[in-house]
């Protein structure tokens, strides 16, 4: 799936992987001091600094440290050693020594106040856009009117980032940067991480060299795709939680798009693309450009064949016609649905017309 709208030679770099994984909610200090205490608890003095990184407090130093170099760190211990209490990780014996406190329960008890910080955060935010809504008349408690190209890109990345599921979407192609190939740079690292990923392609696009391509990478990838002729717009639905379509402006050859929240709106275009994805024709990898060899169609037998279904012959008919079994009549009309990405006859006898094979 690719990318709302992305500017040629400015697309933004994925997500970066994290780094190796530290205490949350503990300075790097505080943690280093919380670990020397668990290997050296007997050492614990009120003088000893730990370094933040580094070699273990009591590493010999080709250098001796200045009184002020010392005085520093034994504040920076100090504040290390009162961030420790303070989460009830360590306490002070009848020396004023720091020493450690089972960290579960004191990490549980940060970890539910953070949580509780984040609910309060999303009633504000949804506060906030109420009030917005009120001044503005801009609807922003539903949707958010986006108009600058790179905020466009940046909330469909996060929109991915933070998807747990499924992302859903339709695929008409870039308009900014028509020659784009592949998924989008956050596309791929979602799907290692579990999320799924349902498009629904406009067939023309994948009529292009571009298309096909960035369909084959993706399908390759994990993707589940389908191909359909007319396909409305270009949307992303990220799990049930929100929705953006992306509009380009003509008279600018720009974009802008709406994010749509939890809303009657998200629901129809939840259900807009259900009703899509029911009619589309599941695709592969290895499927050749509209769905096989389009390079070698229409030949004269497939001209003859979709004349007479135009014509409304019988498959008994058409066999009888062609000289070949109404087996090889099914094969074929199910080879040319695949071919134009039509889900019935009827829609076959119209894309084919679209392309004046009749």
């Amino acid at each position: 799936m690719s990318a709302p709208e992305e500017r040629s030679g400015h697309r933004p770099p994925p997500s970066e992987p994290p780094a190796e994984p530290v205490v949350r909610g503990l300075t790097p200090y505080a943690e280093n001091l919380y670990r020397e205490l668990l290997h050296a608890p007997d050492r614990a003095h009120p003088d000893r600094v730990p370094p933040a990184d580094g070699p273990p407090a009591d590493a010999p130093s080709a250098d001796a440290p200045s009184a002020h170099g010392e005085a520093g760190a034994s504040g920076q211990r100090r504040d290390a050693v009162a961030e420790l209490a303070e989460l009830g990780l360590v306490r002070l014996d009848e020396h004023g020594a720091p020493r450690p406190l089972p960290p579960r329960l004191a990490l549980e008890s940060w970890a539910a106040q953070r949580e509780l910080e984040a609910v309060r955060a999303r009633e504000s935010a949804d506060l906030l856009a109420q009030l917005y809504s009120a001044h503005t008349g801009a609807g922003a408690r539903y949707a958010e009117v986006l108009e600058d190209v790179d905020e466009v890109v940046r909330v469909f990345a996060h929109m991915q980032d933070q998807a747990r599921g499924l992302i859903r979407g339709f695929d008409r192609g870039s308009v900014l940067a028509p020659e784009e190939i592949g998924p989008n740079p956050w596309q791929l690292a979602c799907m290692q991480r579990g999320v799924r990923y349902h498009v629904v392609y406009e067939s023309d696009f994948l009529q292009t060299d571009v298309g096909l391509r960035s369909l084959q990478v993706a399908v390759k990838a994990g993707e589940v795709a389908r191909v359909f002729p007319g396909v409305p717009m270009k949307l992303a639905i990220a799990d049930d939680d929100r929705a953006l379509i992306s509009v380009p402006r003509p008279e600018s050859g720009d974009i802008m798009a709406l994010l749509v929240h939890s809303s009657m709106l998200l629901d129809a275009l939840i259900d807009l693309f259900e009703a899509f994805w029911r009619l589309a024709v599941p695709i592969s990898a290895s499927v050749g450009r509209g769905g096989g060899t389009v390079g070698t169609e229409p030949t004269p037998t497939t001209q003859r064949l979709l004349a007479l279904l135009s014509a409304g012959s019988t498959d008994e008919a058409i066999a009888r016609e062609l000289e070949i079994s109404e087996r090889t009549v099914h094969r074929r009309v199910r080879r040319l649905q695949e071919l134009l990405g039509a889900r019935t006859r009827f829609q076959l006898g119209v894309q084919a017309a679209r392309r004046g094979w009749l």
